[in-house]
């Protein structure tokens, strides 16, 4: 059954952060949102989307605020042929058959709706509607695209599970699987893990397992940011529990905090650059030196949208990872605006990581 995510309000649109907030309680729940809408409070369409909509056995969840959610529920009474009642101090239509503060489910025909209010500063009500699918990610690295899908296609077929592969960085695969109804999704991972043992990871949050390794080998973590700002620390900060591998990051973005916090040779960031093999070396080998923990990681790199020259071009960076007994360097070239830019670098610098140690992550 599809899933259609509706958003009506003005504030969904203009307060991004909100709006993400949303979107991540969501995709908690559901593996995959098939369509996103958005409605202006007065724009009088969303009846008629509604009117078609509910007929084609689909699940429909409604984000509004406040000033909209009674209207909401008016315009779903009339296209369900039903009346507003007073239930738990809220306008709800008659045929609701769970609700809850600033939420409720309505089934009609094979179609569900869950209808939420919310406004800035707020949590998300409960989600009503449920997952019907039981699914997990696993991650695949070193493998392209095409012979990931000869290894497990047969696998999956085998035991009734569908698989659908994105390549998110090159090198880094992240594939959905849905099990049927009778299919096997414990033999399914069991056998995949098997066929790639130092090249699958299976967990729906990359940034979470890593957490959850290190603190189990009671190792820690540390980064040294140039052109992604600190977006490298949050992407492991967003996450529960990452105080328990990461006591702090430094962002150098400045040749003279290059040189004064990380200990980076002035000679050699004149004599290859900022952005530079040689300068990330440096880096991480400073932020292991300043935290003493088990691994560092540094980029630095030119993230546009302007800066580039013909020698480093707009998307070069240069990234490092280090342990105690090791260190490896590398040069990539990206593609995309400076936000992408950005969050690329991270990927790439985290799949290193991964594969600098693969007892320890595989």
């Amino acid at each position: 059954m599809k899933l259609h995510l509706i958003f009506v309000g003005n504030k969904f649109t203009y307060n991004k952060s909100l709006k993400e907030y949303i979107l991540r309680k969501i995709e908690q729940e559901f593996d995959f949102i098939d369509s996103i809408t958005y409605f202006k409070e007065s724009d009088n369409s969303l009846f008629l989307y509604l009117d078609q909509e509910l007929s084609k056995g689909v699940k429909i969840i409604i984000i509004s605020t406040k000033q909209n959610f009674s209207t909401i529920g008016k315009l779903i009474c009339t296209a369900t042929a039903d009346n507003q009642v007073l239930k738990n101090n809220m306008l709800l239509p008659q045929k609701c058959e769970l609700f809850q503060d600033g939420t409720y489910l309505i089934n009609y025909l094979d179609s569900q709706i869950n209808v939420l209010k919310i406004d800035e500063m707020q949590y998300i009500p409960e989600i009503l509607i449920k997952n019907d699918k039981d699914s997990v990610k696993i991650h695949i690295f070193e493998e392209e695209k095409d012979s990931a899908i000869i290894m497990l296609q047969p696998i999956a077929q085998t035991y009734d599970v569908n698989i659908e592969i994105t390549e998110i960085i090159k090198g880094w695969l992240v594939i959905n699987i849905v099990s049927n109804k009778f299919g096997n999704m414990a033999k399914f991972l069991q056998s995949s893990k098997k066929l790639l043992p130092t090249k699958m990871i299976a967990t729906n949050d990359i940034a979470y397992y890593i957490i959850e390794i290190l603190s189990k080998h009671n190792k820690k973590i540390s980064f040294a940011e140039s052109c992604t700002g600190g977006l490298l620390t949050y992407f492991f900060t967003k996450t529960n529990g990452a105080s328990k591998i990461l006591d702090g990051s430094l962002i150098t973005y400045s040749n003279e905090l290059k040189e004064n916090w990380l200990a980076v040779d002035k000679n050699t960031i004149d004599k290859y650059g900022a952005v530079s093999i040689e300068v990330v070396e440096m880096m991480s080998e400073g932020a292991l030196n300043v935290s003493h923990a088990d691994y560092s990681l540094s980029i630095s790199g030119i993230a546009g949208d302007s800066g580039g020259t013909k020698e480093k071009p707009v998307g070069t960076v240069c990234i490092g990872v280090r342990s105690k007994d090791k260190n490896i360097e590398t040069t990539i070239k990206l593609n995309g605006d400076r936000n992408y830019v950005q969050y690329q670098s991270v990927l790439y610098a985290v799949k290193m990581l991964l594969l600098m140690d693969k007892k320890v992550f595989f």
